[in-house]
């Protein structure tokens, strides 16, 4: 159901700008293809718009883009946004800001220290502090992150919304200014922690989305973010502009979603 609903989403979208053709159907951080899947078969019920499609993933693991060949069948692959094509872009990310490194740095008696990554006495990993810099006053232990490669990605994002049209659905976990420690893992579905099995797990943290270009006054560029919305008010949103029947049963467009 949740991939059905972001593909009637992108789907009014695109019908509100006047259903452009060719277009960009893109996918960031694709894993294993499923949500693209539910996308695809899901726009087929609105005329016009999956042959108006050009699929899209961007995906660096050789391995996944097979994975992903394998589910989808013929389908281009990228390394970047800034290679997406120069036309209108309906894109989707899902759970993919979270998986970017971050930088931490943690409040001292001296100032602001990055936490680095070192080996203990007994050779295992384990974390330290680098040198202390100045920085704004905050209760000592604090510990702020940084995702330096988020923004810029976003931003990419933005930009070519505003040149050529479009939307971005950007799903993810985090908060608006967020503190403290977030750097987590998951293995074999546990928690776990992240510097115990390095390789085998897959490690995430919060995305603080303050300094995405969301609220940012870019109009003059044509493109309007919406903001952020919880997950819980987004999806309930989207299930109530839902049809009841199943994608295949559906001989059109449904109800237009609440701005």
């Amino acid at each position: 159901m949740f991939g059905e609903m972001i593909g009637l989403a992108l789907a009014q979208a695109w019908l509100d700008q006047g259903s452009p053709a060719p277009f960009t159907l893109a996918e960031i951080g694709p894993g294993r293809g499923t949500l693209m899947a539910d996308i695809l078969r899901t726009i087929k019920i609105v005329p016009g718009m999956a042959a108006a499609a050009e699929v899209v993933l961007i995906e660096a693991s050789p391995h996944l883009r097979e994975v992903q060949r394998a589910k989808l069948g013929a389908i281009r692959h990228l390394e970047h946004v800034d290679q997406l094509p120069e036309q209108p872009l309906f894109l989707v990310a899902n759970e993919f800001f979270d998986a970017l490194p971050i930088r931490q740095f943690q409040r001292t008696t001296e100032g602001w220290a990055e936490r680095i990554i070192a080996l203990d006495g007994a050779g295992r990993l384990a974390m330290g502090l680098g040198a202390p810099q100045a920085g704004e006053p905050a209760p000592l232990g604090e510990i702020r992150e940084i995702c330096p490669a988020a923004p810029a990605i976003a931003a990419g994002i933005g930009a070519r919304i505003a040149a050529h049209g479009g939307a971005a659905i950007l799903i993810d976990y985090g908060n608006w200014r967020g503190r403290g420690d977030s750097f987590q893992a998951l293995r074999r579905h546990q928690p776990d922690d992240p510097l115990a099995h390095p390789g085998e797990a897959d490690l995430t943290a919060h995305v603080d989305f303050a300094p995405w270009p969301m609220r940012r006054k870019r109009r003059a560029r044509g493109s309007r973010g919406c903001g952020g919305r919880g997950n819980g008010c987004s999806i309930w949103a989207l299930r109530r502009a839902r049809r009841g029947s199943r994608p295949e049963a559906t001989k059109g467009p449904e109800p237009r979603f609440p701005a």
